[in-house]
């Protein structure tokens, strides 16, 4: 038997028993439609009138009916209604995610251009959609919806995260958000920031792992805060490049200091040939 022939001979054996079956495309669709309810300039498709959304509302119930089937987990337990009732809940919430990113960035010029080239509000919304599933305890699927917003946005927030409102992300590359994080209302975090537990261990599965951040803090890029006992008072300032592991009070300024050190000669201003 060649390499060929034992690659299909295996994968054949896998398809067997395989009960998952996700195709990707519908993951993405499901993704689009959702942003495309909770803010309209986002639809993938035209929705100017009451037909079209209409139709629009039934593809996304429709995409959102087959990857429960592809994932193997029956028929989806809601009815059309509960659906709605998600994206009706958030809409509000979302729009004072934008409003409040609009007006705390000197750099947006208006509303829209918030809602249709931020990476940081689409993250927000894709978790506010997961989260809902999660509360829910609908398995997997909240899980694959924060990863896909993770690989287009490079945010990562884990859908059981507890987020407030309105809150606001600038530029977000590589912020990590973990499980069991609260976040209060009017939190500003930057890029690269990590609110993150101490360590790893499956015996910590059902602790509380992950920092809290109370209303009103600005965490700027690439600050590190850690642990689930770790309390970041309101109206407190983090840094960037700080490193956190015990909690702060309120109306706090945490700063990282830095130094620079030179050798004799660069200090006195000369160089060597």
């Amino acid at each position: 038997m060649n390499t060929r022939e034992q690659l299909i001979k295996d994968l054949s054996k896998d398809v067997a028993n395989d009960r998952i079956r996700l195709r990707p495309q519908n993951l993405q669709a499901l993704c689009e439609h959702v942003l495309g309810l909770l803010f309209s300039p986002l639809a993938p498709v035209e929705i100017t009138n009451e037909q079209q959304i209409t139709e629009y509302l039934d593809q996304s119930y429709a995409l959102l009916s087959d990857i429960f089937s592809q994932l193997n987990l029956g028929d989806c337990p809601w009815c059309e209604d509960q659906f709605s009732e998600i994206l009706v809940k958030l809409r509000p919430l979302l729009k004072k995610d934008a409003e409040f990113i609009a007006m705390e960035d000197p750099a947006a010029t208006n509303l829209y251009e918030v809602i249709l080239s931020y990476p940081g509000l689409k993250a927000i919304a894709l978790y506010r959609f997961a989260h809902e599933l999660y509360l829910k305890k609908i398995p997997l699927l909240p899980r694959l919806i924060t990863e896909f917003a993770h690989n287009q946005t490079g945010i990562d927030i884990h859908p059981g995260a507890q987020i407030g409102h309105p809150f606001f992300i600038d530029h977000g590359t590589g912020i990590v958000i973990g499980e069991t994080a609260i976040i209060g209302k009017f939190v500003k975090i930057f890029q690269g920031v990590t609110i993150g537990a101490l360590s790893v261990a499956a015996k910590l599965k059902q602790t509380k792992r992950h920092p809290t951040i109370q209303d009103h803090v600005v965490i700027y890029s690439n600050a590190s805060i850690l642990g689930g006992e770790t309390v970041i008072g309101e109206h407190s300032i983090v840094g960037g490049n700080v490193w956190i592991t015990a909690s702060v009070p309120s109306h706090t300024i945490v700063t990282h200091k830095s130094e620079a050190q030179f050798q004799g000669a660069l200090k006195a201003g000369k160089t060597e040939n």
